[in-house]
C-alpha cells in the first residue's frame, strides 16, 4: 500500500535503435556533422564535434533560443563509438525540464554487426510524476521518428524535412 508520501519512480529510460547497412564512417558522419544534422535532424545546427563543444539544435528561426537546445554541450565525444550530450525539451515542456539542474542526457553508441551498423540511442534523466512522464512519452516518440528519418536520410540520400518540435 503506497501513502501520500511515498516517493514515485522515475520513468525508465528511452532505448530506441536502428541499423543502417552502411560504414561505421558514414553512420559517424551523418551523426556530427553540421550539414548532415540539418538534414535529418533540426533546420539549424550549431556543433562542435568534440568534448566539451557545443551541440545546439534550432527548430524556429523567429525565436532561436525559445525552441532549440541552446546551450547544451557534448558529454563524451569517441569517434566512430559513442556521443552523449546534454538536452533541453520543447517549449511544451521548457518549464519542466530545461532549468539548469534539469537537463536531460541523450547518448549515441554505434557499433559494428552484422547487418550493418548498430545505432541505439538513450535517453536519460527522467524524474518522477505526470509530467516528467509526458515529457519522457513525447521525447519517445520524437527520438523513434528521428532515428528512422536518419537511418531514411543515409540509406536513401534523400533529405526528408526535418521535424518539428
Amino acid at each position: 500500500m503506497h501513502s501520500r508520501g511515498t516517493t514515485e519512480i522515475p520513468p525508465d529510460d528511452i532505448l530506441i535503435q536502428v541499423t543502417p547497412a552502411l560504414p561505421i564512417s558514414d553512420v559517424w558522419q551523418g551523426l556530427v556533422e553540421p550539414q548532415h544534422l540539418e538534414k535529418w535532424l533540426a533546420p539549424r545546427v550549431h556543433v562542435e564535434p568534440e568534448e566539451g563543444g557545443a551541440f545546439e539544435l534550432f527548430w524556429d528561426s523567429a525565436s532561436p533560443s525559445q525552441n532549440s537546445t541552446e546551450g547544451c554541450r557534448i558529454l563524451r565525444f569517441r569517434p566512430e563509438d559513442e556521443l552523449a550530450f546534454t538536452w533541453k525539451g520543447p517549449p511544451a515542456f521548457a518549464r519542466l525540464m530545461n532549468g539548469p539542474g534539469d537537463l536531460t542526457e541523450v547518448q549515441i553508441r554505434v557499433s559494428p554487426c552484422p547487418e550493418g551498423i548498430d545505432v541505439t540511442l538513450e535517453h536519460r534523466g527522467w524524474k518522477a510524476g505526470p509530467e516528467w512522464e509526458e515529457a519522457r512519452s513525447w521525447h519517445f516518440h520524437f527520438w523513434d521518428d528521428v532515428l528512422h528519418r536518419f537511418k531514411d536520410y543515409l540509406m536513401t540520400g534523400e533529405s526528408p524535412a526535418p521535424p518539428t518540435r
